[in-house]
């Protein structure tokens, strides 16, 4: 059996009331005290069950994931996901919750931040592109005691260091290799398509993918990104635009979260078979690489991203160190063979 605090008064020869006080930084405890109680924790290896001390209080964790008003199936999967770890991390005293924001609003955004109350919501997991607004209003955030996991997508300069999500300038580089070796030495064209460039994430991964394009296949020319914005009206004029003077297009590599519009529509256009590789793992991705309509899907595992958040926003709070080896999200290959 683990040490109990009784177990900790006895070693450290003080009082109940004198570990209580230590452990929860009151005051009233002299110096030497804490040093003698600080002591006693190291050689009987007290480990504070947390669990029990918030049932006990009746204390509880009020954590908000805020995602994109827009969007489809992988939005959806996290969603799922965040309503299974709802159950799941409910006898932690957790109550987690997923609220969509027109994210692409920056000052609707900020403006949504300033209005949350620490009284009501302890944490916040955020997904939403880089702009000064939103990161201003993250560190407002932290200044009034509301902790912040930047979730997928980040804010590089803002004051939360915490950053759920796979590293995504590998994964642009991984996604090169693969049109890379896919290819099997064909020369020609790669058409690289995105929701928005105004995403940090898709920004890093077109960074890693011509990294690993330039250097190591340079029978393959990535063309310039082109945005989608999620219309399907848009994105088929783009690639007829795009098909018309660059005829040679042999590989796709879509950079967003969502492909189903980009595979489809490409398919309508494309006079040849291209190598698409996409991201995410989605009802549609997984259908499509059954049928053969993509080759490969780079993704993360959704209910890992979500289980991270929430354990790295208890751990802020409850001032514990994150454990970064059990937080970090690993970049995963999908194959029709292994799904």
């Amino acid at each position: 059996m683990r040490p109990t605090a009784k177990d900790l008064a006895v070693e450290a020869g003080v009082s109940l009331a004198t570990i209580d006080r230590v452990l929860n930084g009151r005051p009233g405890v002299r110096p030497r005290t804490v040093t003698k109680v600080n002591e006693a924790i190291e050689r009987i290896g007290f480990v504070r069950n947390l669990a029990a001390v918030n049932l006990a209080r009746k204390k509880s964790y009020q954590f908000r994931f805020l995602l994109p008003d827009h969007g489809d199936q992988f939005l959806d999967v996290l969603v799922k996901h965040i309503e299974e770890a709802k159950k799941s991390f409910a006898d932690e005293m957790a109550d987690v919750a997923a609220t969509r924001l027109p994210v692409d609003d920056p000052y609707k955004l900020a403006a949504y931040l300033s209005g949350l109350d620490a009284e009501t919501t302890q944490g916040i997991a955020i997904m939403a592109p880089e702009s000064p607004q939103v990161r201003d209003a993250i560190n407002r955030l932290l200044e009034r005691g509301i902790e912040v996991v930047q979730f997928l997508a980040g804010q590089p300069k803002a004051g939360s260091n915490d950053f759920v999500g796979i590293n995504n300038h590998a994964a642009g580089a991984t996604a090169a290799q693969l049109i890379g070796r896919f290819s099997g030495g064909r020369k020609g064209k790669i058409l690289v398509v995105s929701e928005t460039m105004q995403a940090h994430d898709s920004i890093e991964r077109r960074l890693g993918f011509d990294a690993v394009i330039n250097r190591e296949y340079p029978g393959l020319l990535p063309l310039p990104s082109v945005e989608t914005r999620g219309d399907t009206a848009r994105t088929r004029r783009i690639f007829e635009n795009v098909f018309a003077n660059h005829p040679d297009i042999t590989g796709l590599y879509v950079m967003s979260a969502e492909a189903r519009i980009p595979v489809r529509e490409i398919s309508m256009v494309a006079k040849a078979p291209l190598v698409k590789i996409v991201h995410e793992r989605t009802p549609f991705t997984e259908a499509a690489l059954k049928s053969g309509k993509i080759d490969a899907v780079i993704a993360q595992n959704s209910g890992h991203l979500v289980r991270s958040a929430i354990r790295i926003l208890k751990a802020r709070i409850d001032q514990r160190t994150p454990l970064a080896s059990q937080e970090k999200i690993r970049i995963e290959i999908l194959i029709k063979e292994n799904l």
